[in-house]
């Protein structure tokens, strides 16, 4: 079985590498039209060579299985040209076709999940353009691309405005302001807020937002417009009409603020026609009245095709719930069936199940119960230890311990150490080897042995030795035998 599959994997593999050899020139070279165009988009350009750009997607597309994080960037990059040249419904079916890659290129994944954002919000569909720009945002949170993350939230709070979400809006921008400082962010996120108040009629906080943008650079076309509707919303048609000029005068003004601020114009100065009107709008190529409907219809496509998307994503969810459920029952009927078969070896089987679990609480019960008799016994012998050391420097030792009468001191150090003389007399040993023993177990000095038991000092050391070898240890450990018996 194994040989098998060895043989089917190397047939694999030899096939793949000579299809690689028959169109490695092509890959390459698209591999290289798709690396200098991301060298551009580094540089803030844009790749123009379409027919490049699109072939290389149309090779890619062809390996996007053994290549898939060069075709996604293809797919960003053939998608925004496709957009450029004003054809979003086939922009949006290769961003789609981007998002269905294996690629773990979560970057460019954002960027493409933006970009389908931007073309639902200039349709109108605003929830949509929502739900892309939240996608997009929790791709480059995936990437750890701050900067993006916080652009998408920005550009997540923008679609809520326009829903009329205000609430959620402004808790949106005020968590950008707070936890982000850069300033390019916060630029937009001073514009969103200042569309927002626009859009409220809070004209006066629209134009303080607007005036806070120019703390950190100089006013853009969007920031003008509002300002330009913000004076006509207050009723002052001077200002309205100084910056509604301003915007038309501006040449990287985008075509729908040159017509908001036509509108402004139309309404507000007296002294032009609309065939004025229509004059200055011929005069500039990118404020021409266009053909409204066709671009509309355009967009209409596009948004079609990414509701298919999402709406087909739906639709293998729920097969894939099918195919789970019906594994399910398939498996369960399987293990019914295996059920009945061994009944009667359940029996068997519940109760050794039930001895081990008895034999295994009672495993348990007694390592509890030799834990805490050894952290008795320790806290016991840490006690004594601190008796000892109290006795040792008493300054009247004899006296504390009732020394001279042998059944009283007894009786102290048996209270005192835990029953130490009760233990040592399981030993049969003398009185002086109990007192010996004592004093061993307070650390007294030489001296204090030959006072207090009363010995000789000459013998001191073969009496401990006799008391050891009762005790059945020898002197080393004489003292800690002594310790261990208490607790």
């Amino acid at each position: 079985m194994i040989a098998r599959r060895n043989i089917f994997l190397s047939v694999v593999v030899v096939v793949c590498l000579l299809l690689t050899g028959c169109s490695s020139q092509s890959l390459r070279e698209a591999q290289g039209i798709v690396s200098e165009a991301d060298s551009l988009r580094a540089e803030g350009q844009g790749y123009t060579d379409s027919v490049a750009i699109a072939e290389a997607y149309n090779t890619l597309e062809k390996w996007q299985y053994l290549y898939p994080k060069d075709y996604v960037h293809a797919c960003y990059h053939y998608g925004r040209l496709l957009r450029a040249k004003d054809d979003p419904v086939s922009a949006m079916e290769v961003f789609i076709n981007g998002t269905h890659s294996r690629t773990r290129d979560y970057h460019i994944l954002g960027r493409i999940y933006s970009n389908m954002g931007s073309i639902s919000h200039l349709a109108g569909e605003y929830q949509l353009a929502y739900d892309m720009y939240s996608r997009s945002a929790d791709m480059f949170l995936k990437n750890g691309d701050t900067l993006l993350y916080y652009y998408g939230l920005n550009e997540m709070a923008y679609q809520q405005t326009m829903l009329g979400q205000k609430e959620e809006a402004l808790t949106l921008l005020n968590h950008i302001q707070q936890y982000c400082s850069d300033t390019n962010v916060l630029y937009r996120t001073f514009e969103t807020t200042a569309e927002l108040y626009k859009i409220l009629g809070k004209y006066d906080n629209a134009i303080r937002w607007i005036d806070k943008t120019t703390q950190l650079r100089h006013i853009s076309s969007l920031g003008i417009i509002i300002k330009a509707q913000s004076f006509s919303g207050l009723g002052k048609p001077d200002s309205a009409l100084y910056y509604a000029y301003s915007i038309i005068n501006d040449t990287s003004s985008i075509y729908q603020d040159k017509f908001n601020a036509l509108y402004i114009i139309a309404h507000y100065d007296s002294t032009l026609s609309e065939e004025d009107i229509r004059d200055i709008a011929s005069q500039r190529e990118d404020i021409r009245y266009y053909e409204y409907e066709p671009e509309k219809e355009k967009l209409s496509g596009a948004i079609n095709l990414l509701q298919q998307y999402i709406t087909h994503k739906s639709d293998i969810r729920w097969i894939y719930i099918l195919v789970a459920a019906l594994l399910f029952i398939i498996s369960s009927s399987i293990l019914s069936y295996m059920w009945l078969k061994r009944k009667q070896h359940r029996h068997i089987v519940k109760e050794l199940h039930e001895k081990e679990k008895v034999h295994t609480q009672l495993q348990k019960t007694i390592t509890n119960l030799s834990q805490l008799h050894e952290n008795q016994h320790l806290q016991i012998q840490e006690d004594v230890e601190h008796t000892c050391l109290l006795l040792h420097n008493s300054s009247d030792l004899l006296a504390e311990l009732k020394w001279y009468n042998y059944e009283e001191m007894c009786s102290v150090v048996n209270l005192r150490l835990y029953g130490i003389i009760d233990r040592l007399n399981a030993y049969s040993l003398s009185e002086k080897e109990i007192r010996l023993c004592v004093l061993i177990l307070l650390r007294a000095s030489t001296q204090q042995m030959v006072d207090m038991i009363p010995y000789a000092y000459s013998g001191l050391g073969k009496f401990k030795y006799t008391t050891a070898r009762k005790l059945g240890t020898n002197t080393t450990n004489l003292r800690t035998y002594i310790l261990n018996l208490i607790g």
